[in-house]
């Protein structure tokens, strides 16, 4: 079997959540591939010491940072246009950055937040970066998924009339992925551009960490565990293999686990139907002109 690493100079690479855990570990990896990446991180402050940190450990100078709260979707069209302004092709998004919350909040844009920031950001950031990824073909797009076998309430999206529940919150979001994926890739059909959603598998993570989303008992079980829990940098290989190997070029519309190995996903994904509902609703929770 061929291990070596394909090089990525000339290419171009998109990384939300980039400054920490698995986003972090994605980045480090693609830079030190020979990318021009672009971090985005929602903290200036935080973003700017991991930009350095990457370019020391990679040696790799084109390291780009732009600063975005990705629960604000007029945030989320000033990233897109900053990065037009200053990027003329982009071969590979992976669309990482999540989080939970122990309780109901909402976006700037009075949105739930969890499905604000993990399933609503990146269906608009990406839309608003296609022709950027079309006119880059072949160009990849990599969804970072959970596997959560469970449904979207398509109508209770935002937890209005159901009691809200944090992890519930959280799969429902994050599901949307899935489901944009599906859509997306079936749209992508000819363009010579890729969707694939990628399962991680369960790593140690700052999710929720900085919300309080995480209780004493899961803070207790990863001290007590943290030994086993592979480290994000293990996680994000999955991520890379979907978003660099060349055996993946063509493959689209996968719900993927290790080495780009299609897994089964929850049953209401795989209703086209449901996909385009879906889609739909996104598009109108975020305001995408769809032209």
């Amino acid at each position: 079997m061929n291990t070596t690493k394909p090089s990525l100079d000339g290419r171009i690479a998109l990384v939300t959540g980039a400054n920490s855990g698995l986003g972090k570990a994605v980045a480090t990896e693609l830079a030190r591939r020979g990318a021009g990446l672009v971090m985005v991180a929602r903290n200036a402050e935080r973003g700017a010491a991991a930009q350095q940190e990457i370019r020391e450990r990679t040696a790799n100078e084109a390291i780009h940072l732009l600063v975005a709260d990705l629960a604000s979707q007029a945030a989320i069209r000033r990233l897109a246009e900053a990065f037009h302004a200053r990027f003329e092709r982009l071969d590979i998004l992976v669309n990482n950055a999540g989080t939970a919350f122990p309780e109901r909040r909402l976006s700037p844009d009075g949105l739930e937040m969890a499905l604000a920031v993990n399933h609503l950001a990146p269906f608009l950031l990406t839309n608003l970066l296609l022709d950027r990824l079309k006119a880059s073909a072949p160009a990849r797009i990599v969804n970072v998924g959970t596997r959560i076998d469970t449904a979207m309430d398509l109508d209770d999206l935002q937890w209005e009339r159901r009691r809200y529940r944090m992890m519930g919150a959280y799969g429902q979001s994050k599901l949307g992925n899935i489901h944009f994926t599906y859509e997306l890739a079936r749209r992508l059909e000819g363009t010579g551009a890729t969707v694939n959603c990628v399962f991680p598998g369960v790593f140690s993570s700052n999710l929720g960490r900085t919300d309080g989303a995480q209780g004493l008992f899961w803070r207790l079980v990863g001290v007590l565990l943290g030994w086993a829990i592979p480290s994000p940098a293990t996680a994000a290989e999955r991520v890379l293999y979907m978003a660099t190997a060349p055996e993946m070029a063509e493959v689209s519309g996968r719900y993927a686990g290790k080495r780009g190995q299609p897994i089964s996903s929850p049953a209401q994904t795989r209703d086209p139907a449901i996909n385009r509902r879906v889609w739909e609703l996104s598009a109108r929770l975020t305001n995408l002109d769809e032209g």
